[in-house]
């Protein structure tokens, strides 16, 4: 071999420990303890009792509710399983949990198959997504949507 040109490149790689299903698990499993650690320390500190979380800058100044407002207080439930008080608090954040919960499980076996995450909403969803969350968000702070109000 001539010492001006390179060494080729391997024609084989051997794929080890480092490249199966435990590696390709770690992000999704990171996220997943992450979500699980702030909802713990949620249902250990409640939301309930003054002084603990701060108020929501919205409410405060204006009086009006923000789509997430109740969510603290949906998630203190939810992870204390009173589910009906949940989704009083915030239905929008109860359907944010579960579709989460769906999302991470779709995205663990797809990272354990060695597949790329795969979401891509279009533009159409992500106008449907923003519809909800302000048509959430006004009736909530209507008469007749108290309801929705945490």
């Amino acid at each position: 071999m001539d010492a001006a040109q390179p060494n080729p490149a391997p024609t084989h790689t051997t794929a080890g420990p480092a490249d199966g299903p435990v590696r390709r698990l770690l992000v999704p499993l990171g996220t997943l303890g992450a979500v699980a650690s702030a909802f713990a320390y949620v249902g250990l500190v409640d939301p309930n009792q003054p002084g603990h979380y701060p108020v929501c800058p919205l409410l405060r100044f204006t009086g009006v509710y923000c789509p997430g407002c109740g969510g603290l207080r949906s998630a203190h439930d939810f992870i204390t399983g009173h589910f009906a008080a949940a989704v009083h608090s915030n239905a929008l954040a109860v359907a944010g949990y579960l579709l989460f919960a769906v999302g991470w499980v779709l995205w663990a076996v797809r990272s354990a198959r060695g597949l790329p995450p795969r979401f891509a909403p279009s533009d159409r969803q992500w106008w449907l997504i923003g519809s909800v969350v302000v048509i959430f968000s006004v009736v909530r702070n209507l008469p007749f949507g108290s309801v929705l109000a945490p």
